[in-house]
Parts: structure tokens; C-alpha cells; sequence
């Protein structure tokens, strides 16, 4: 198995890989717009896009404003709530503790990502933040959707830059 394949791997549906898609074209985004580091995150509740994010951290001049965080935001102020149970996030890069935890305090059902992050990753990779059975909430998981695009677009990212 490849370091961009998690071991919880799945069979994904068809909307999931429309919203990782999506998720993808915000990373490119966030790359070519704002020279940023490609991660797009979608979130969705029912059949409804509630938050959009792409990271700008850079942009922003502020280190919480990864593509979680930011479609967080971007949902909480749509719904006027600060939670979203039962709500999916799509995001192209495995979450970090950060937003992890940001996560589990929205009560997000379900987080699907595409390529693992093997030096902060918190759903499994190096920390189980997400997964962790001392919280009060649970997160089901999935990984590895399309991640081989997001772990290309990241790689060249990185590369172009040194």
C-alpha cells in the first residue's frame, strides 16, 4: 500500500468523489489564486453545500485559517449555528489536531479525505484525534478518495517552491 492510501480505505460513492472533486478544484484554487497550500475542504449536510474553505493562512495572516476551519466558518455562519451534526466534511488533506478537534466540537458526522498527512495528520497518521474514543463524540472516518490527485498537486506545490 502506498503512503497516500490509508488503510481505512473504501468504497466511496459517486457523490463523495463529486464533493472530493470539488474539494480539489478549491485546493487549486487556493494554489493559483493566493499562493497558498493546495487543501480544499467542502462540507456538506443533507444534499446541500453548507461551507466552502481553502487554505489562507497566508492570506489572512492567520495560522488557524486552514480549509476546514474556514468552511466551518463558512457553515456555522449560513446556519447561524455553531454545530453541524450529522454533517460531512471533504476535505483534500488529512485534517491536523487543529482542526480536528474543531471538527469534533461541531459535531461533524463524518470527514472524508484524500491524501494522508504523515507529519501532523490527526485521523489516524500520526495522532488519533479525530478517532479517539475519549471524546464525547464520534467521527467516522474515511480516507484515500482520489489521493493520489491531491498528493500530486501537493508534492508539485512543494516542489515548485524550493
Amino acid at each position: 500500500m502506498s503512503d497516500d492510501t490509508p488503510p481505512s480505505a473504501t468504497a466511496f460513492s459517486a457523490d463523495d468523489e463529486c464533493y472530493m472533486r470539488r474539494a480539489l478544484q478549491l485546493a487549486a484554487h487556493a494554489r493559483d489564486a493566493e499562493n497558498e497550500v493546495p487543501v480544499g475542504a467542502v462540507l456538506v449536510q443533507g444534499d446541500d453545500i453548507i461551507g466552502l474553505g481553502w487554505n489562507r493562512n497566508i492570506t489572512l495572516n492567520d495560522p488557524s485559517a486552514h480549509a476546514e476551519i474556514m468552511a466551518l466558518r463558512a457553515a456555522g455562519e449560513k446556519l447561524s449555528n455553531y454545530r453541524m451534526p450529522g454533517a460531512t466534511l471533504y476535505v483534500t488533506l488529512e485534517p491536523c489536531a487543529m482542526c480536528a478537534m474543531a471538527l469534533v466540537h461541531a459535531r461533524i458526522g463524518r470527514v472524508v479525505y484524500a491524501a494522508t498527512d504523515p507529519k501532523t495528520g490527526a485521523a489516524g497518521s500520526v495522532f488519533d484525534t479525530l478517532v479517539s474514543d475519549r471524546h464525547n463524540h464520534r467521527v467516522a472516518v474515511e480516507g484515500g478518495l482520489l489521493a493520489e490527485a491531491s498528493s500530486t498537486m501537493l508534492r508539485d506545490f512543494f516542489r515548485s517552491r524550493r
